[in-house]
Order: C-alpha cells, then sequence, then structure tokens
C-alpha cells in the first residue's frame, strides 16, 4: 500500500517487460489519417515538442490507435511510461518522435504531454520537446506527508461509520493489487493500487478529496533520480498484503488495527 499490479496485462492496464514495450491498445492506423495534421495549439507556449537532432529514439514496435479517444489511449501509455522509467527523468522528448513511437500523428502526443506537463510529469522545453522531471527523495518524503494528512484521518473517520458490507464489496481491489502484485510489473500495480485507494477514500462522498489523492498517489508512483525503475517483485506483495490486512480490519472495525496500518504506510512510504 506504498507509494507506488497482476500477471498478464489485460485490456485498458499497462504493459510490462523491457524497455519500449509500453504500448497504447489499438487496432486501425488509417483512423488517424490526414484531419489530425491540423496542429492544435494549446495552453502551454513552446510545446509543440519539435524533434531533436539528437534525441535518443524510443526502441519497440510500432502501434497504431483508433481515432476515438487517441489521445487518451497515449496519454496511459505515457503515464505507464513514466512509472517503469521508459520515460527517464532528465531527457528530452519531441512530440513527432514519440508519435512515430505510437503510429499517429505529433497532435494527440502533444496534447497528452501537455496534460503532462499540468501534473508536473514533464516540463515545455520550447522548440525541443518535453523533458520529464528529476525527482529525489525529498520530493517523495514530502508527498507522503501530505498524503498522510488527508488520508489518514479521512479513513479513520470511515472506519468509524461504514458499514462491513461495505468494505467487504471492496475485497476484488484488494484481492487485484495482489494478484498485480505477484507479477512483478510496477505499471499494473500501481494502476491497482491506486483503485484500491480510490475505491476506499470514495466512500468519504467527496469528489474532490478523490481527485486531489489521486494525483498525490500518482505523483508519488514516478521513479526518483538514479532510482530503480522498478520496485522488487517482493516489496509489491508486502505493499499488497497491506491492502488486504487493511480492508479485513476494516470489516472487523477494529480501529486501533486500522490506525496501525494506515499510520505505518505513509511512514514507510516516506
Amino acid at each position: 500500500m506504498k507509494q507506488g499490479t497482476q500477471g498478464s496485462a489485460g485490456p485498458g492496464r499497462p504493459e510490462c517487460g523491457t524497455p519500449g514495450t509500453a504500448r497504447v491498445p489499438a487496432q486501425v492506423r488509417a483512423a488517424q489519417a490526414p484531419d489530425d495534421t491540423r496542429e492544435r495549439e494549446t495552453a502551454l507556449p513552446g510545446a509543440r515538442g519539435e524533434h531533436t537532432h539528437a534525441e535518443r529514439p524510443i526502441p519497440g514496435p510500432r502501434a497504431a490507435v483508433q481515432r476515438s479517444s487517441v489521445r487518451g489511449q497515449i496519454l496511459d501509455a505515457l503515464r505507464t511510461a513514466l512509472v517503469t522509467g521508459e520515460l527517464e527523468p532528465g531527457e528530452v522528448y519531441s512530440a513527432p518522435v514519440l508519435g512515430e513511437r505510437f503510429g499517429v500523428s505529433a497532435t494527440p502526443v502533444r496534447e497528452a504531454m501537455q496534460q503532462l506537463a499540468l501534473e508536473g510529469a514533464v516540463e515545455v522545453v520550447p522548440n525541443r520537446g518535453f523533458r520529464v522531471v528529476e525527482r529525489g527523495a525529498r520530493e517523495l518524503a514530502e508527498l507522503a506527508e501530505v498524503r498522510a494528512l488527508i488520508e489518514v484521518p479521512v479513513m479513520l473517520r470511515l472506519a468509524r461509520t461504514v458499514p462491513a458490507e461495505r468494505w467487504a464489496a471492496l475485497r476484488p481491489l484488494a484481492e487485484e493489487t495482489v494478484r498485480a502484485a505477484a507479477s512483478g510489473c510496477a505499471a499494473t500495480y500501481a494502476e491497482s493500487d491506486r483503485a484500491f485507494h480510490r475505491a476506499l477514500l470514495s466512500l468519504a462522498g467527496n469528489e474532490q478529496l478523490v481527485r486531489t489523492a489521486e494525483d498525490l498517489h500518482r505523483r508519488a508512483q514516478w521513479p526518483l533520480v538514479g532510482g530503480p525503475v522498478r520496485h522488487a517483485r517482493a516489496d509489491l506483495v508486502a505493499d499488497a498484503s497491506e491492502h488486504m490486512a487493511l480492508l479485513e480490519a476494516l470489516i472487523a472495525r477494529n480501529l486501533d488495527v486500522v490506525r496501525e496500518l494506515v499510520g505505518e504506510h505513509f511512514t514507510g512510504a516516506s
């Protein structure tokens, strides 16, 4: 349950493997044809992401994407590449090169990168592209502290008020994190981890709380500069076991155990 995956990736799930394998699920390249050549300049100045001659290409097979939800699919793929370290901290990537990687024009890639810039994952390098932000241990510790300030009081309040059957309904999500951890895939685990936390916090009935907490959680999953790009399988399994233990404590309304588990979670994450 710390900052931070299931066997083979299914529909909509990130894929793991050697660098260059993050891809978008798609079938039809033709659907991304001439009308996408109309470049839309949006909120971020200098964010065209032009090709740089010294840029190192991303290896791996090209993949086509469907015209509908092209931007969303690429955004998901880029987020997966961030978690796995395929997009390396400090490196600059251009929209045209990434577009070639995914078999689409530069436009949806640029739009997805602009969203990542708003989230703080990348920064615009005018006339070159987007640089992946370099993060250190201090930032990770600060994110853990903020998450604890937000989530721990909410979890303790919910533990006193939510009936056991509503907690029990979340058991499949906790079990999913266990399967994801067993796969050893950091990107798949990151997705299932967020889904479990999102479901827990959604019981508070505060949509803004859920959005804010998920944004912090996603940021906490990005790799550190010089750190491992993939968590060890044993760490993921231990993390997922905390999900199961917390859920069982919530079902039993064992407030002492709930308090201990959520406290240890954020302390260990920092």
